[in-house]
């Protein structure tokens, strides 16, 4: 699939918001702990996605009803939903200058169309070195679920079945949808967020 830039100027990848609040101390504290000037992008790029992939939990994985949104907020609490954890990727590599915008996917929210749809979102990094841009899923992986850092071949978390009315969307976006921030935002309880309100379409 190519990819496709919502914006031209890398410069709109690094802005900060109020989910993607970089300048937080927490955030700031945690960038200083993972990143050294040394590094690659490469090698930040990796060193933050496994991160958030392996020590920030899935809510729906953990049983967990808390619902958490601005990056810093999934830093303390160490959990979040896919919306929450892209949330904090985005924060700690923006952080270093590493330009990193969103992406979606809508999959099917359990096993089978009739169990309803959702939005899933990920990211996307550009990588100077490489001079393009890579997809990174770190919602966590579990059995049946193994997304890695690769920047040859995706190694995402799930396959998109478009037979099953499954699609990649092919853009990368500066912002978070303002779908996934509105239910973080109008919800309290993460699990039924997750089963009866996730939106099914950007």
């Amino acid at each position: 699939m190519i990819l496709t830039c919502e914006s031209s100027s890398l410069s709109d990848y690094l802005m900060e918001s109020d989910e993607v609040n970089y300048s937080h101390p927490l955030i700031q504290q945690k960038a200083k702990e993972l990143f050294h000037s040394s590094q690659s992008d490469v090698e930040k790029a990796k060193i933050a996605f496994e991160f958030v992939r392996d020590e920030i939990s899935h809510s729906w994985d953990i049983q967990s009803s808390r619902v958490t949104c601005k990056a810093s907020d999934v830093l303390y609490y160490k959990e979040g939903i896919c919306y929450a954890k892209a949330n904090l990727l985005a924060a700690l590599l923006r952080s270093q200058g590493i330009p990193t915008g969103f992406c979606y996917q809508r999959l099917m929210l359990f096993d089978t169309p009739d169990q309803g749809y959702c939005i899933h979102a990920l990211n996307a990094v550009y990588l100077s070195t490489l001079n393009r841009w890579i997809r990174l899923d770190a919602r966590g992986n579990k059995p049946g679920v193994q997304a890695e850092f690769s920047i040859d071949e995706e190694k995402l978390a799930f396959s998109v079945h478009e037979e099953l009315d499954e699609k990649n969307y092919p853009i990368i976006f500066a912002k978070p949808n303002h779908k996934t921030i509105d239910v973080l935002k109008k919800h309290t309880d993460a699990l039924e967020m997750y089963r009866h309100h996730l939106p099914a379409q950007l």
